[in-house]
């Protein structure tokens, strides 16, 4: 179903562009929201990247404090014994 719209919308965006008449310099420019909208994406990465380095310290606390069973450091393993 997806791979019949996606010629149509394609179709309909090369309708809709007017090559004929450019827009003037003057119409053109960046607004106040896309700023806005740049830096809330900025925040909202700085944000990401702050919880993910919680969320691993967190992990790795977990895992010196023995919570998780490691399997590596017992010996062994579901295929059996190395030989």
């Amino acid at each position: 179903m997806n791979a019949l719209l996606v010629p149509v919308f394609f179709r309909v965006l090369v309708l809709l562009d007017d090559p004929s008449e450019p827009p003037a310099p003057e119409d053109v420019k960046a607004g106040w929201v896309a700023f806005g909208v740049f830096i809330a994406l900025g925040v909202a990465v700085a944000f990401l990247g702050w919880s993910l380095v919680r969320q691993l310290r967190k992990a790795q606390a977990a895992k010196d404090a023995g919570v998780y069973d490691d399997e590596t450091s017992s010996g062994t393993s579901d295929a059996g014994p190395a030989s």
